[in-house]
């Protein structure tokens, strides 16, 4: 019924309790999970999520805001995305809340970085899974750049996960054909502007997340994470859009799949 289009289950507050994890989401009625890498050193772990359950998928990527990490070529996005149940390409994008004194021209590297993923989705035709934090004027316009927008043939897709933007910055992912994803931050007290923007983006480019372990809903917030709670997400966008959670469950699991066509391919 519902589904979770980002979580982290090889993290060790998770993996440690993963049969338990995995029976709680069957008890909460979600059926699929999307496990996000976001170092190439954790590969190979989000992958065997994907490949030892039939209910899991992976991505291959690297965040924006890991440092010290094996820097990824286009070629090793590549080799990622052509194993079996790899459906995305991500997390990546532009995050700069942590720039501590340096400037946002010192970290050139979370750019370039950002542009190879966006070469390895345009050439695998898979989405891009979007971080964006205090960046986001630079991750629009890098995605303009290297998206091929206006181009002939394949063109950048995907999803700005975990959005908390304001609603000029959702318009303009909308108007570059990717979906939007909330998570339980949308449940936050002091989430209202959010909540605006939730009511504005129309529940057929949608996506429900949960972040785990990170950012459990009301009434579990500050409290670990897991894809079990992936239905308040569903609940609170029910009430904001005035429709039935079993609408927003149907309608979000469905843009899942048109977004990540490879699920579908792949169980046909």
């Amino acid at each position: 019924m519902f589904t979770d289009s980002h979580c982290h289950l090889n993290f060790p507050e998770l993996r440690e309790q993963l049969p338990e994890v995995l029976q709680a989401m069957a008890q909460a009625q979600v059926t699929r999970a999307l496990c996000i890498c976001t170092t190439l050193e954790e590969f190979d772990d989000v992958h065997a999520l994907a490949r030892d359950h039939a209910h899991l998928w992976a991505t291959v990527g690297v965040h924006p805001d890991n440092e010290g990490v094996r820097e990824p070529t286009l070629q090793d996005l590549l080799d990622g995305a052509s194993r079996p149940k790899v459906v995305g390409i991500g997390e990546t994008g532009l995050d700069y809340y942590r720039l501590g004194d340096r400037t946002v021209a010192e970290v050139e590297w979370q750019r370039e970085r950002f542009r190879t993923h966006i070469r390895a989705g345009r050439q695998t035709d898979l989405p891009l899974v979007i971080h964006t934090r205090s960046a986001s004027e630079d991750t629009l316009a890098i995605l303009r750049e290297e998206g091929g927008f206006s181009s002939p043939g394949v063109s950048s897709r995907g999803v700005f996960h975990c959005f908390t933007e304001t609603a000029e910055v959702a318009r303009a992912a909308l108007d570059l054909d990717f979906s939007i994803s909330f998570s339980g931050i949308l449940t936050f007290r002091n989430a209202a502007d959010l909540r605006e923007v939730a009511k504005m983006v129309p529940l057929d480019r949608l996506l429900i997340e949960t972040d785990s372990p990170y950012l459990a809903p009301v009434p579990f917030r500050g409290k670990t994470n897991t894809p079990a709670l992936v239905p308040l997400v569903a609940q609170q966008v029910a009430e904001l859009k005035g429709v039935g959670v079993e609408e927003v469950a149907r309608t979000t699991a469905a843009n899942f799949e048109r977004l990540f066509s490879r699920v579908v391919q792949q169980n046909t």
